[in-house]
């Protein structure tokens, strides 16, 4: 309950404006803890937000990682298939030299 309130006031007024003042006070007190609730579930939804937030940043660290090591196979692989590509045309370009070469002597 509201502390008590010296009334400065006497008689049936006094005690009015007291009892007025005392439920203006519990309403008061009341609206404060409800701001105070409502500021904790805030807090508490921002933390779980910032988790939230943390854990994807991570994520995301973990997928540019994992992108980077692609990337990289990818260009390795390439590197790979053009060397291939090279020597089957070099084998292509002698087998077409011999051809060239056999069906001259031939005639």
């Amino acid at each position: 309950m509201a502390p008590s309130i010296a009334i400065p006031w006497k008689g049936e007024e006094g005690e009015k404006e007291a009892l007025r003042l005392r439920r203006r006070n519990e309403e008061l007190e009341k609206e404060l803890k409800k701001r105070e609730e409502q500021e904790e579930r805030m807090r508490e939804e921002l933390e779980k937000a910032w988790r939230r937030v943390r854990v994807a940043e991570e994520a995301e660290e973990r997928l540019c990682c994992q992108l980077g090591e692609l990337e990289a196979e990818a260009v390795h692989q390439a590197r790979e298939y053009r060397s291939r590509i090279l020597q089957l045309m070099e084998q292509l370009s002698a087998f077409q030299s011999m051809s060239s070469f056999s069906s001259i002597a031939s005639q």
